[in-house]
């Protein structure tokens, strides 16, 4: 029990999705012992058993998960007390081993054991499934060490219990390994885990049986055959040993006489019948067994548990396809309750020869024994049933008429219409329909909570921009805020940065392109003036250059970093060509002249080839960046350099002239390695990008890409646009150039901004602040905000700033549709999140709702090809709709379009439905990554080459990640250990650096050439896939320290990175580090840090503490700042190098590539350092070499957003558009786009979620809203807490709790506390393990687990929770029919079939059906186990099923996928 609890309150459990979004070399491991307790039930039949773990097997592997079964040898003690339990988990190894692809490893005796350890250190599982419950306390105990076990050597655990699922993810408990894990484990120590007497043995005579049967079907035979005839022979030998036992002992003092060995015959015939059946009757018969309620007697029992017996037969040819199925006790007690009740002495059965065969076996393995002939199937009259419960179970309760509520709407028919047809519908006499409540029509005029009114004029009647409009203390607060924000902005935009837009003010004057033409002398003038101030500053800069000239040469000579970062310094300065042409020759003159000295000095000694880096730098950068200026003088100096340097090629191939040197210069002088080889390993990141040199004159600080340019044209040409290019490549620049155009085209256009976080959104409010300004009417402003606590200027802004929630209420809103037909652009950033686990559907749903273009931006999205194809469906979808629209509006739609045109005045731009997909892969800096670990008191940090991390295996699965780049110097690293590793390699040649057609005789190698040879390289790695694992001579070898340790010496590595000039960094921790000051309000502590250059963020500070960190770290006053993932997503801090300094299961493929892409500054760094401090070595791996996940959407409905949507279909004013809005979102779920199955499983929802509307009274049979529709749809946030609620209003509770007191107005604190507990039950329930309900009284001071709800309140929600289940029972019995029966036969992991083609065999068959059984919505394997149509109505057997797993085990297949969406409805309060 300590230890358990100390599991429990140390680690932190969190209820989390735990597939993440899950990576192809993410795996995971699953403790077979617990699978089986999660499933272990004494009333499920041993089928049914097997259904249930290979559904839940089956919904891991459809989800792309990756796991292994690991059974411990010695957790089989645990089983003896039940040897029914034991005979199944062998039955289950066996099984999942031959009949599935599943890894099942029982190789392992326990978790102390040496190969387990092997095994983890080795493979690093992503987490580990365990139960924290067993059978007996001995059991948890047990599993409690495996959770210690586990959590001390890092891999985090998952528990087996409160699992839940949807359609696309998986949530559970997960506990984070942390060091006080792995300290509470050292000083625990476990010699042996358990110890049982008489372990492991077979019973005696079972060896001479199986060695006997072997010899009598020496081909083999189906294992239930084989399983049957043994366990009878050896049980019946051994009950018959135990009677003559008991009899000579005991005498005849018994209480209850045994059966006698005549009636255990009787009994092992039966089952040999029970097998017969098994092997010939179809499971479409089984389910329809009569269900019985009688139990066996006392005395049969013993004689049942011992039928199971698994003997080991490795050697033996035995077909083990049926191994789920070698036993049903419902059929074996049906069979007793015949001959008891109906006993007859023949037995009409077709296959009379499979029986007799079994037990003509049996006897002839019995040997001395005689248990007599085949027939009669009883010889005795011994009842082995208990009589007065020998009755057939009766289903009483009427089922009520099946078929759907009508609804009379054309959205509903439009979308659902199609499965509408095939389902039945209930008479409008029907009780079901005549009891409908009719509440009055709703109609909200007014907002919901503060009473203003709901139109768009008043909310831009506020005229929030207006500043005379203000009393002056307001008006001193905004002008305070405004100042802020320009100040945010500017440290935002870098003196360096490229701005992609004009600063001054943008006008959107008619008047303009007049003035134009009259502007023709005033322009030549300013030209003219233009020239003589250029002509002028170059002078100046000339003689700038003149005086600094000297200086800057013998600093170079002095100390060459130091020089060489002061000439680039001056560089930036500069801006005429001619002087930046000077100083680069007078830098390659200095830079020659320190390496000629630095080789004097060395003699024969090595010598340091940075330096002459720098001098091959300079020659780069003059031959590529001022051709133009280079005469032949100049030429002729860079060629006798790179002769000095030992390049003869490169000389000749720079000048044909090939003269003669002094040749004892040159080789004094010269590099020992070739021209190739030394730009690639020795410039490495310096190497030149490829760089266009002609302006766009769109563009004014920069030249841009080509790939620039296509954003560009796309948003001149009001196209909408994918673009998937890397951090700091540039991509955000396009939404500004859309922002500036939409200005500068009216007043009334609209350009929405959606970013995923607050952070995010202050962020680009700060930068629009400091690239525009522009005069507009009064009432109207630039920039607006709109986030969940803070709105500023919603209506009257020409750009709103917003996270994705906010803008979906206003584009839901029956009241905001003139608004949204002013959107012109609608910029989505980090348009990834579509794949995240909260709030994905939201950006689908905006995605799908938008008529306008768009823009979606992300650095890390592995199917962009995928995702521009359902937008650009979902695009073809609205230029139909628009076409539709236009073509039949009505009067009065026409009149409110043309309106909102006459006010709006927003120039109609001609429409586009393409969707672009821009994709740049090139990141500007490259990255590197290095291993950390202490020794000792020193830190080892080791270079970590990409491909280390690739094995054959991955390569032949997954390929090489796309995005897996290599630098220049690794790119050499591998050609060097491919040479190494198969000497005589045919194209070693070919790709030696030298030789190579991109780099042979080439001065100035590019970052392209070099990607060129990268492909190459990879190209041949593919190949050599059958050379085995070519890659461990790259592997680094970190050491493993304790975290003690690790943060001990945390400011020393920290003082390590300054040293190596690594700073400034971010440090990702996923936790808080500064635990002290998690809810630290006085500033000075972080003002302390500060001045010292430290700084901390994460979610949990106020946005003023993180906002003074951003600006700091941006400015270059702070130098290191540790933070959790808040920085993760496109927070602009960039920095030298990003540190990962802590493991947790949050640091996925995403989130690394996330956080590692802020490293490297473009303009500032020449590349990007990524270390790993103290993460396990497979998990580096794995995050370098897995790809980004897919995006594959969530499922996009909930009751409350269907509510929304009939809401919207049922109020706007132009219901054209509404209902296409609403079509639109029901039609184009990226989880259903192009696969039909689930657009069909959606469409089924949404009848669903209409028939329990309509039957609740949020909708009358038309589809429009009535009653509490209003508030629902306010608080859909909290589906289901919403409904639960409305009930409580509408029965009064909360009238009668909250009673007036007779003259008072306050409620007494009793009232006050009930209310706090019933909000807190509703909305603000977080959730613990069930096993923690152990320590529910330990806690004196507050209150952890919330308390029971009051009776009233209770037994409203139970009864909520009633009429939900009966809704759900009655809708899936309508809708079985659409199920696919053929799949329903199948076992669902393993696919194996059992037939659903009747049997004509036996008229004891026919006899023991009970054809009036209703089993239409019940998987025939449920059906095994005694459930039927009804239980679907009684909650307690469908909560049953789900505490199994979570989407109703006891459903057909088909409606599996609904189940959850019933579950969510219900309250668990």
């Amino acid at each position: 029990g300590r230890l358990s609890k100390y599991i429990l309150w140390l680690s932190h459990v969190g209820y989390v999705s735990l597939l993440k979004d899950f990576v192809e070399s993410e795996f995971f491991v699953i403790d077979g012992d617990s699978l089986l307790l999660m499933f272990l039930d004494k009333e499920t039949q041993y089928l049914n058993f097997f259904y249930q773990i290979e559904c839940f097997l089956q919904d891991f592997t459809e989800k792309g998960a990756k796991y292994v079964i690991a059974f411990f040898k010695d957790a089989e003690q645990m089983y003896f007390p039940y040897p029914h339990f034991l005979f199944l988990r062998t039955a289950l190894i066996e099984h999942l081993r031959h009949n599935t692809s599943t890894t099942v490893h029982t190789e392992f005796s326990s978790c102390l054991s040496s190969k387990w350890e092997i095994f983890l250190k080795k493979s690093y599982p992503y987490f580990i499934i365990l139960s924290d419950i067993g059978l007996t306390s001995l059991q948890t105990d047990y599993l409690s060490i495996l959770i210690a076990h586990s959590l001390s050597k890092k891999i985090n655990v998952v528990l087996a219990s409160g699992q839940e699922y949807d359609i696309l993810r998986v949530y559970g408990y997960h506990v984070q390994s942390v060091y006080k894990h792995r300290l509470f484990f050292q000083k625990v120590s476990y010699t042996t885990l358990f110890h049982m007497e008489g372990c492991g043995c077979y019973p005696p005579g079972v060896r001479q049986t199986v060695h006997l049967l072997k010899q009598l079907w020496p081909e083999g035979s189906d294992i239930r055959r084989v399983v049957c005839v043994l366990a009878c022979a050896v049980g019946l030998k051994i009950y018959s040993n135990m009677l003559e036992n008991a009899n000579t002992s005991m005498g005849a003092k018994t209480e209850s006489k045994p059966l006698s060995p005549e009636a255990a015959a009787d009994l092992c015939r039966m089952q040999c019948l029970t097998v017969t059946f098994l092997l010939h009757m179809p499971l479409s018969q089984r389910a329809q067994i009569r269900i019985m309620k009688s139990c066996w007697t006392k005395q049969v029992l013993p004689l049942i548990k011992m039928v199971c017996v698994l003997s080991d037969t490795n050697d033996w040819k035995l077909d083990l396809t049926y191994l789920p199925d070698l036993n049903d006790d419902s059929l074996l007690i049906n069979l007793a309750h015949y001959y008891e009740v109906k006993y007859t002495e023949g037995i009409y059965l077709c296959s009379t020869n499979e029986y007799q065969c079994l037990w003509d076996t049996v006897t002839k393995l019995a040997m001395k024994y005689s248990f007599g002939d085949a027939f009669p199937i009883r010889k005795t009259s011994q009842l082995f049933l208990e009589q007065e419960q020998t009755l057939f179970r009766d289903c009483e309760e009427e089922i009520p008429n099946i078929g759907l509520i009508s609804v009379k709407s054309d959205l509903v028919e439009d979308y659902a219409g199609d499965v509408l047809k095939d389902l039945p519908v209930l008479e409008s006499n029907d009780p079901a329909v005549t009891s409908l409540i009719k509440y009055k029509e709703f109609d909200e005029l007014c907002h919901w909570h503060s009473g203003r009114p709901l139109t768009e004029e008043y909310e831009r009647v506020q005229c929030n921009a207006d500043a005379k409009s203000r009393d002056p203390k307001e008006r001193r607060q905004i002008q305070k805020l405004q100042t802020f924000r320009h100040f945010y902005g500017s440290t935002l935009e870098d003196s360096t940065s490229k701005l992609i837009v004009r600063q001054d003010d943008v006008s959107g004057n008619a008047n303009a392109a007049v003035k134009k033409t009259q502007k023709n002398k005033a322009e030549t003038i300013a030209e003219e003036n233009n020239r003589r101030l250029k002509s002028k500053e170059e002078k100046k800069e000339h003689e700038q250059w003149k005086a600094l000239c000297i200086p800057t040469e013998k600093e170079i000579k002095a100390n060459l970093t130091v020089g060489i970062n002061k000439l680039e310094k001056f560089l930036k300065t500069l801006k005429s060509k001619s002087v930046k042409f000077s100083v680069e020759m007078t830098g390659l003159s200095a830079c020659l002249e320190v390496w000629k000295e630095h080789c004097r000095e060395q003699g024969n000694k090595s010598k340091d080839l940075r330096k002459a880096v720098q001098v091959m730098r300079r020659i780069h950068i003059l031959l590529e960046k001022y051709q133009d200026l280079l005469e032949k003088q100049h030429l002729q100096k860079l060629t006798r350099y790179l002769r000095l340097l030992g390049f003869e090629n490169l000389a000749c191939s720079l000048s044909d002239s090939t003269g003669e040197s002094n040749n004892q210069n040159i080789s004094n002088y010269a590099i020992e390695v070739g021209p190739a080889r030394f730009q690639l390993q020795y410039m490495d990141y310096y190497l030149l990008r490829e760089e266009r040199n002609d302006p766009d004159p769109r563009v004014q600080h920069f030249i841009p890409d080509t790939w620039q340019r296509e954003l560009l044209d796309a948003v001149d040409n009001n196209e909408s646009a994918v673009i998937v290019a890397p951090t700091s490549s540039g991509k955000t620049y396009a939404s500004y150039y859309c922002m500036e155009k939409v200005l500068k085209t009216s007043n009334e256009g609209v350009v929405v901004y959606v970013a995923p976080t607050k952070a995010l959104v202050n962020q680009v409010v700060g930068t629009i602040y400091n690239r525009f300004t522009k005069k507009l009417p009064d009432g109207l402003v630039v920039c607006g905000v709109f986030t969940r606590d803070y709105r500023n200027d919603v209506m009257n802004s020409q750009i709103l700033v917003t996270v994705p929630q906010c803008l979906e209420i206003l584009m839901l809103s029956p009241r905001s549709q003139k608004w949204t037909k002013r959107i012109q652009y609608v910029i989505f950033d980090e348009v990834h999140c579509l794949g995240g686990e909260i709030g994905a559907e939201v950006w689908e749903h905006l995605l799908v709702t938008i008529r306008c273009p768009f823009l979606a931006l992300s650095a890390t999205v592995s199917n962009p090809g995928h995702l521009t194809e359902w937008l650009q469906s979902v695009k073809r979808y609205w230029q139909r709709a628009e076409n539709k629209i236009e073509g039949s509006s009505t009067n009065s739609e026409k009149n409110f379009t043309r309106n909102c045109r006459v006010k709006s005045k927003v120039q109609e731009q001609k429409k586009s439905y393409r969707v672009r997909l821009v994709l740049y892969e090139e990141r500007y800096n490259d990255l590197e990554k290095y291993v950390c670990s202490l020794k000792g008191s020193d830190f080892i940090i080791e270079h970590c080459h990409p491909c280390a991390a690739l094995t054959v295996n991955h390569i032949e699965n997954y390929g090489i990640p796309s995005d897996l780049s290599l630098s220049p110097r690794e790119s050499i690293q591998l050609y060097d250990i491919m040479v190494k590793v198969w000497q005589q390699w045919p194209r070693a040649q070919e790709l030696d650096p030298e030789e190579f057609v991109c780099f042979k005789n080439k001065v100035v190698i590019k970052k392209a050439d070099v990607r060129k040879y990268e492909q190459e390289l990879k190209k041949e790695l593919r190949k050599w896939i059958v050379l085995g694992q070519r890659q461990k001579h790259l592997k680094p070898k970190p050491v493993d320290c304790s975290e003690q340790e690790k943060w001990k010496r945390f400011a020393s590595f920290v003082d390590k990175l300054h040293e190596m000039d690594k700073l400034p960094a971010i440090f990702f921790t996923l936790r808080k580090i500064f635990h002290r000051l998690r809810f630290e309000r006085r500033g000075y502590l972080q003002q302390m840090m500060a001045l010292r250059g430290i700084g901390y963020h994460h979610g949990s500070m106020a946005t003023k503490e993180r906002q003074v960190v951003e600006m700091l770290f941006r400015l270059g006053y702070i130098k290191v700042v540790t933070a959790t993932s808040t920085l993760a997503l496109g927070i602009n801090m960039p920095c030298k190098s990003v540190v990962f300094a802590e493991d947790s299961v949050f640091l996925d493929a995403l989130n690394y590539r996330q956080m590692s892409g802020r490293a490297g500054r473009r303009g500032q760094d020449m590349i990007g350092n990524v270390f790993f401090y103290d993460i396990p070595l497979p998990k580096v791996e794995r995050l370098i070499k897995s790809n980004v996940p897919q995006l594959k959407g969530q499922f996009p409905l909930t009751v409350s957003l269907i509510l929304r949507l009939m809401l919207l279909a049922a109020k706007a004013d132009d219901k054209a558009d509404a209902r296409a809005k609403a079509l639109s979102v029901l039609k184009h779920s990226l989880m259903s786009f192009r696969k039909e199955r689930n657009a069909e499983i959606l469409k089924i929802y949404f009848m669903f979620s209409l028939q329990f509307l309509i039957k609740e009274g949020y909708l009358d049979q038309e589809g429009n809203p009535i009653g509490f529709a209003g508030l629902v749809t306010h608080l859909y946030y909290y589906e289901p807490s919403n409904f639960v609620l409305v009930s409580f209003l509408v029965k009064g509770l909360f009238h009668k709790l909250c009673q007036p007191i007779k003259g008072s107005t306050v409620f007494s604190e009793d009232v006050l506390e009930k209310l706090v507990l019933i909000l807190a039950n509703l909305f603000g329930r977080k959730y613990l393990p069930a096993c923690s309900m152990k320590y529910k009284c330990i806690f004196c001071q507050s209150k952890v687990f919330l308390e029971d709800l009051p009776e009233d309140f209770a037994d409203a929600v139970n009864e909520y929770n009633t009429k939900v289940e009966e809704n759900f029972a009655h809708f899936l019995l309508t809708t079985a029919k659409l199920a696919d029966m053929e799949q329903e036969y199948r076992l669902p992991l393993s696919k194996t079939d059992f037939t659903s083609k009747n049997w004509h065999g036996s008229e004891l068959a026919s006899y023991l059906m009970d054809n009036t059984k209703s089993i239409s919505a019940i998987s025939p394997f449920a059906c095994l186990s005694g459930v039927v149509d009804n239980d679907l109505f009684h909650g307690e057997v469908i909560n049953k099923v789900s505490n199994f797993f979570m989407e109703g085990r006891i459903l057909l297949q088909f409606n599996k996928n609904n189940f959850f969406f019933f579950y969510n409805l219900l309250a668990s309060v």
